[in-house]
Order: structure tokens, then sequence, then C-alpha cells
């Protein structure tokens, strides 16, 4: 019998299922969900409780991206390898970002589109943050680590032409379009329970109450009669969220190549009541419903179905640990160690069936036997065979004991590089911060700068021609003839003096003026036409103070 237990990740959350397999019969040994503060703490109350110290742990990838690539279906192989990685490297180099510091998988599909043509499915994940998770939980055996998208399948066992949409409504929410048996294509929204649970937190204070709320609201709309109207102080927080997930689930129906004849609705927001129906009065002629994992059918037990549906996320891990789904997603590098670790518990002397599994379709069994006889006196050939049999196994052992102290050694280092960079990229991030901080202070002093010349060039202009007036008064006394009378002097401006003078005669006003002029009391001096009444000539004269 395998056991594995399955744990899905969330910021607040933890969901967790031990599943057990025994002759193609799965049963749920222990099943929960856990609002957390302290992750590890947490992880090993899990495994405490349901006795899982030896047991494998399959967890979920986070932060994973998808990437669809097209390629010819003739390519071999390493071609279509070659190829995946050089469009990825490509886009990459677009976002300005190391490709070595992604952890990548794909699977392949045939393209709907163009039957020349295979369909990839590209997942990447930052190595620093797969590192952090596993080292979170280095005291663990973990088995897998996979992208939730491609797990969640597991929980289903597909029809033949069946299209069908599965919607994991958790942190976030992802969609995975299956057409005819096959992932072929999987989007991940930023909607999703985290941010219902996160306005409902903000005013109960209690993730653990704001999930009971969640579970005790009863949806409605206007066009079903069969949904219940109630009064919730919460759907306004509820409500947004999940139109916007039952829009985006629309679009991508509308969008498909192949009719979609079903949705399923699974994570955390499928414990709100009568969610299925919401989506289904949405979505009108695609028919939904709550996703419910297809060996309950078989399993008896008096456990409310609708409690396993809450951890569905953790079953379908644990479902992938136990060797279920589709193969060549786990995020985890296995060493040889671990590998040469399943090579003997083969059995020698009998014989062992194991069943491999390839996209939930096909099964190949593999016998191992060895048949050998002890009583039986060995010849010379057989020892010398033995002999190097034996020297065989020996160097195979310590090459392979070699080899994965060498890989440990090695990613340990990467390991300490990866830390190494990013805290050089944290400390870059800081200095351009400080940077831009001390570039805005430089602006603001300098522009106090400039406003502080201003004023002292205004100060100092002021003070230059405060005496001015005066000056001008008194050289103007002992130069203005007998008969030409000021009637005012004005400073209209900076150094413009505009003087109003009268006399009985012309030659009188333009001595004055040529004395202004001569005696090198006023610069840039002229003035108007004069103009006479009543006997008497008035003209203004204008000139700036030298």
């Amino acid at each position: 019998m395998s056991t594995c237990l399955g744990i899905y990740i969330e910021n607040n959350l933890i969901k967790y299922a031990k599943l057990s397999k025994e002759n193609e019969i799965i049963k749920v040994e222990a099943f929960n969900m856990k609002f957390y503060d302290n992750l590890e703490e947490t992880i090993q109350q899990i495994i405490s409780e349901t006795y899982s110290y030896r047991i494998p742990i399959s967890i979920n990838l986070s932060d994973e991206s998808y990437n669809y690539f097209k390629v010819f279906n003739l390519l071999n192989k390493k071609d279509i390898k070659d190829l995946i990685q050089t469009e990825f490297e490509s886009i990459c180099y677009e976002r300005g970002v190391n490709k070595e510091g992604f952890e990548t998988r794909y699977i392949l599909v045939n393209d709907l589109e163009n039957k020349e043509k295979i369909k990839a499915i590209h997942i990447s994940a930052n190595k620093a943050g797969i590192a952090r998770r596993l080292n979170r939980l280095e005291k663990n055996k973990i088995a897998a680590i996979t992208p939730m998208g491609i797990s969640i399948t597991n929980l289903l066992q597909f029809n033949d032409n069946e299209n069908v949409l599965i919607v994991n409504i958790e942190d976030k929410t992802t969609v995975t379009t299956v057409i005819d048996k096959n992932i072929y294509n999987v989007d991940i929204f930023e909607e999703g329970t985290d941010q219902i649970l996160e306005k409902i937190n903000s005013k109960e204070n209690s993730f653990t109450k704001a999930y009971e709320i969640c579970k005790s609201t009863t949806l409605y709309t206007g066009k079903n009669d069969d949904l219940i109207m109630e009064e919730n102080d919460y759907l306004d927080e509820i409500m947004p969220t999940l139109y916007e997930i039952a829009g985006k689930v629309r679009k991508i129906i509308n969008e498909s190549v192949n009719k979609i004849d079903k949705v399923y609705i699974t994570g955390t927001a499928s414990a709100i009541n009568n969610i299925d129906i919401y989506f289904q009065d949405y979505l009108n002629d695609t028919k939904c419903e709550i996703l419910k994992p297809y060996f309950l059918n078989n399993l008896a037990t008096s456990v409310n179905v609708k409690d396993y549906i809450e951890v569905n996320s953790a079953i379908a891990l644990a479902l992938q640990g136990l060797g279920e789904g589709i193969k060549g997603v786990d995020f985890k590098n296995h060493s040889k160690f671990e590998s040469l670790s399943d090579l003997m518990n083969m059995e020698i002397g009998g014989s062992k069936n194991k069943d491999i599994k390839s996209n939930g379709k096909e099964k190949k069994k593999f016998n191992f036997k060895i048949d050998l006889d002890f009583k039986q006196r060995l010849s010379g050939t057989e020892k010398a065979l033995l002999r190097t049999i034996s020297g065989v196994i020996v160097a195979i052992v310590v090459y392979i004991v070699g080899t994965n102290i060498t890989n440990n050694a090695i990613n340990q280092k990467k390991d300490e590089v990866q830390v190494a960079t990013t805290a050089q990229r944290q400390q870059i991030s800081s200095i351009q911060s400080d940077k831009s901080k001390i570039d805005a202070k430089t602006a603001d002093y300098s522009k106090m700068i400039s406003n502080l010349e201003t004023i002292n060039q205004t100060i100092a202009t002021n003070s230059k021609y405060k005496n001015a007036i005066p000056t001008l008064l008194n050289q103007i006394m002992y130069v203005i003839p007998k008969n030409v009378q000021l009637t005012s002097i004005k400073n209209t401006e900076g150094t413009h003096i505009v003087i109003d003078a009268e006399a009985k005669q012309y030659e009188q006003l333009g001595y004055f003026k040529a004395i202004l002029k001569t005696e090198n009391i006023l610069s840039n001096v002229v003035s108007n036409n004069a103009v006479k009444e009543n006997g008497v000539i008035k003209v203004t004269i204008e000139g700036d103070i030298v």
C-alpha cells in the first residue's frame, strides 16, 4: 500500500489530505484545512496529527507562469526541446530577466488549429522561490512539487470527446481547459478568494471567521427562482470578485476552438452555497457543477462529500504523489540517490509490477525477476562473471554516491549564489531608491538656491537705488531753469523716471531737457510733443537714473 500527504499552501491557508492506494482503491485517511501564522509550525502540527512522519509529501508550486509555443510535429524530441528552450530564452530576453533563474517543464498536445503542429504548454517558476519552499520543509520527505493548474485534473476521469473547464477558485483562480482528455490551456486570474477573505477579514479581524461567513453565504440572482433571497452584509465583498471570474470564464468559453460541454467549480470558493447555480445562470447553456473527486463514488464513508470538496486541491496533489496524472511536471529535482532507492525496492527472486500512467490513459507493466540457485556449485566462468558483476555494482554505487555528493554540493552552491544574487539585487534596488531620493532632494535644493539668488539680487538692486531718488532731486534742484516748474516726478519701474514739467516758453523746457542729458543726470532722455494750454507749455520728459 502506498500513501501520500498532499499539502496545498496559500498565503494564509493550508489544506491537507492524506491518501492511501491499494489495488487501485484510493482512500482518504485524513483531511482538513487550517489558517496559519507560522508555516513550518503548522505543517509539523499537520504531520503530527496525521501520523505522517515518514510519509512522502506532495506540495503545490507557487507563482508559476504558463507560455505556449507551437512546433512542427515532424521534429524529433531533441529539436522540439531545443526550439522550446530558444522560445523561452527569447521571452526572458524581452522581459529583461535571466533564464537561468527559472526551473521549467513542458507538456505537448496536438494543436487543434493546425494539424501539422504540436502545442507546447511551457511552465516556468523561479528557482529561488522553489528553493525557499523546499528549505522551509527540509525536515520532511517531499515527493513532488507540481503546478496546481495541471494537478487539479487528477480529480476527474474524463470521457472521450468531452471538453471541460476546471475553475479552481483558490487564493488566485486557475482555469484549466481540457479538450478530449488532454490539457490544452491553463489561465491564471488574480481574482480569487484572497480578495474575498481579505475584505471580510478587514471587518472581522479573523480569517477563520471570514471563511465561515463564506460557507454560510447563499448566492442569489434575479434570473433564477431557485436561488434563495436572503440578507447578507458581506455580499458586497463576495459578489464583485465572483462576477469578474464568471466574466473571464465566459470569455474563455466563447473563444474556445471547441465547444465546452461542462464547467467544474472547485477551490475555497466552492464552499459558498449555490456558487454552481450562480455560474450556471451566468454561463447560460454550459452545464456547471461542483467538482467531486472521481473515487468518492466508490468510497464508503459517513463524512459529508462537501467536506472533501473543500480540500480538493490537497487531494489532487496527493494523487499526483501517488503516481496519478501527468508525468514530467514535477519541479522537484530528484537526486540519483533517490532513484537508486526506488530501484532497490524492486523484488529479487520474485516479481513486482509497477504501473506507469501516461497522460491518464495508457498503463504499461514491467516485470523484474532474477532466479538464483545457491545450492549448485559455481563454475570458474560463473565465479569470474559474479566477480565482474560485483565490481560493476560497486563501481556504480561509488559513482552514484560520488555524483550525489557532487550534485548536492553544486546545488548548495547554486542556492548560495541565488541567495547572494537576490541580496545584491535588493541592495541595488535600495541604492537606486536612495539615488532617486537624493536626486529629488538635489532638485529641491537647486530650486531653493535659485530662489535665494533671485531674492539677493532683488535686495541688492533695491539697496542700490534706495537713495537714487533723493540724489536725483538734489541734482535737479541745482540745474533747473528759474521759469521751469516740475508738476510731477514718478519712478514707474526699476530706474525709469517720468517728469512732468511746464513753462511759458519752449526754449526753457528745451534747455531743461538738454541739462538733464548733458549733466548726465538721466540717460536715454526723451520727451513728448509739448502742449500749450492757457498760455502754459507742458511737456513730459523720461529717462533712466545713471
